[in-house]
């Protein structure tokens, strides 16, 4: 079987894996979505490594566009690659509940497991292909810097990311600023998240601009990104549940693409009872789980930056699936929240997508509490987004008897300052993120405009020399 996507607004062609890696968004807008989800194969077992689930869960996604063989040996690489030989451990929390710690990549945090198979695909196809492309994208700190590590001096791709200027921690900041690498530039932009975000759109939808920076895309709305993360939950939910009983998923989330992974997962037929959606103050998406209204509000800064957006793009996903896949009325219906700010999802949308998910909230105050409550009863340190997970998954799991494993998506010295204020511990940086405070940082201060943002995406030729 040799899958194939479409895009969520259901205006573009179909693609093929690697034309969809090469494209990230659809030229009518949308986001592409596999046209079938595979099943999960019955030799996907905890006795299995890490890659070897990784191989066996992605593999169905992209088999058609790359060698069986060259796959597993980029899949193998990337995760030879983290600090941890589980890559994705799992510890016992007690209660039925446990952490599943995604921070042992090269830039301590979740989006290294998307991220670094993604620089080796695009190296991968880009090379087949004898072509060149500038990858535009926008972070609330954490994709950037492991973008940025993934594909620094990769002579077949520019690099540029966008982050909301003072809106990222300091370690944040300078894992992607300290790189000393040609081929990446680094552009903080007076705005929040969710303006840099609707850049790198803005940029995809002049034709002129995305075809002449020949333009990819790093962000998760590059189906790539949420399809290497589908195998953490398969991982966690083998470790945790040898037996293949169910098991409950608590997400700190922000854009949407890390549960929808797993919702991804549960519909490949990774047994799972409850995905839970953790939000901070910035609670677009809990909010509209409870009434059904999709209302963007201003984005208030907080201790969880990574989660300090008011549009998740992966949404769209889940409205599209939700709606049966009927292109027309996604477009329609975002049409309406992108002109008004508010639009009312349909209630048969809503009601399928509350069969999957639920959600809650935790403001800075209880955030610092949790995390304060985790360092003294179990002796560990957990970053802001991740104690936002702890406290809101302990609160709306169902069922106690199913166990909870909740994604801890950072290291805590990433949000060094945020930990110490809430245990008076400020964790060390691990030696793998580099000597951050002593190198020099280099990035431009741009307004939030494309205009502003255009001289940095290089034009690009069909297949090598670059234009000026």
């Amino acid at each position: 079987m040799v899958i194939t996507y479409r895009s969520t607004r259901g205006k573009a062609p179909e693609l093929g894996f690697a034309d969809v890696l090469l494209a990230g968004l659809a030229t009518d807008g949308g986001l592409y979505v596999p046209t079938e989800i595979p099943e999960l194969g019955e030799g996907i077992t905890d006795e299995l490594s890490y890659s070897e689930i990784a191989i066996a869960v992605m593999w169905p996604f992209v088999e058609g566009s790359i060698g069986r063989a060259d796959f597993v040996a980029m899949v193998t690489d990337t995760y030879r690659g983290f600090s941890d030989p589980a890559v994705a451990p799992v510890f016992d929390l007690g209660h039925n509940q446990w952490l599943c710690d995604l921070s042992f990549g090269p830039t301590l945090a979740f989006k290294d497991f998307a991220l670094q198979l993604l620089g080796r695909l695009l190296d991968y196809e880009l090379t087949k292909r004898d072509e060149r492309v500038t990858v535009i994208g926008a972070t609330s700190g954490d994709t950037g810097s492991a973008a940025i590590h993934a594909l620094a001096n990769r002579e077949r791709v520019e690099v540029v990311i966008l982050h909301p200027e003072g809106r990222v921690s300091e370690i944040q900041r300078r894992q992607m600023t300290t790189v000393d690498a040609p081929n990446i530039t680094n552009l903080a932009v007076a705005g929040n998240f969710d303006d840099c975000q609707d850049l790198v759109k803005e940029a995809f939808g002049d034709a002129d601009l995305r075809v002449g920076a020949r333009l990819a895309a790093v962000n998760s709305i590059n189906w790539a990104r949420v399809m290497a993360q589908t195998a953490y939950y398969v991982s966690a939910a083998r470790r945790v549940s040898p037996s293949g009983a169910a098991v409950s998923f608590s997400v700190p989330t922000g854009n949407f693409g890390n549960v929808l992974a797993g919702w991804y997962a549960k519909h490949m037929g990774l047994p799972i009872d409850q995905l839970i959606v953790a939000s901070n103050r910035n609670d677009v998406l809990t909010r509209v789980l409870e009434s059904g209204a999709l209302v963007a509000e201003s984005v208030v800064p907080s201790l969880s930056p990574s989660m300090d957006i008011q549009i998740s793009s992966n949404f769209e996903r889940l409205l599209f699936e939700a709606s049966g896949g009927d292109g027309d009325a996604v477009t329609e219906l975002l049409s309406t929240f992108r002109a008004t700010g508010t639009v009312q999802v349909p209630d048969a949308w809503m009601d399928r997508i509350r069969e999957e998910f639920d959600g809650g909230r935790l403001d800075d105050d209880g955030t610092l509490a949790e995390m304060r409550r985790v360092h003294s009863e179990l002796g560990i340190l957990v970053d802001p987004h991740t104690a936002v997970a702890l406290h809101v998954g302990r609160n709306r799991r169902r069922d106690p008897d199913v166990p909870l494993i909740v994604l801890g998506t950072a290291h805590p010295a990433k949000f060094g300052a945020a930990v110490a204020e809430a245990t008076g511990v400020t964790p060390e940086v691990p030696d793998r993120a580099g000597d951050l405070m002593n190198l020099p940082e280099r990035f431009h201060s741009v307004p939030n405009d494309l205009g502003a943002i255009r001289p940095y995406l290089p034009l690009q030729s069909g297949s090598g020399e670059k234009h000026a």
